[in-house]
């Protein structure tokens, strides 16, 4: 049985109107995704870590969550924060 499937996304925001912008069409593609964070103050342990924002979200599997980055819907909204924001972001895949 496959694992629940994760994006983690960094953020260096430069505009914080343009991510306003953004949190209002991706609030509106979330479909099967769940926010488990959004946290403007990591704790860095080792290393450094980028950006002012860090969001992580779980989905039913890596598909799911490739399917749903990858969506007409959420694509319309990932060039405001791309636009907005200096962003880093990876799939990982959970037990």
């Amino acid at each position: 049985m496959a694992g629940k499937g994760y994006i983690i996304i960094t953020e260096d925001i430069k505009d914080p109107e343009g991510m306003k912008e953004y949190a209002k069409l991706a609030g509106a593609a979330m479909g099967g995704a769940k926010v488990l964070a959004v946290d403007t103050n990591a704790e860095v342990l080792e290393g450094s870590w980028h950006g002012s924002q860090t969001v992580v979200l779980e989905f039913e599997s890596v598909d799911a969550a490739r399917e749903w980055y990858n969506s007409e819907q959420y694509q319309a909204a990932v060039k405001l924060r791309q636009a907005a924001a200096d962003c880093n972001g990876v799939i990982i895949s959970g037990f």
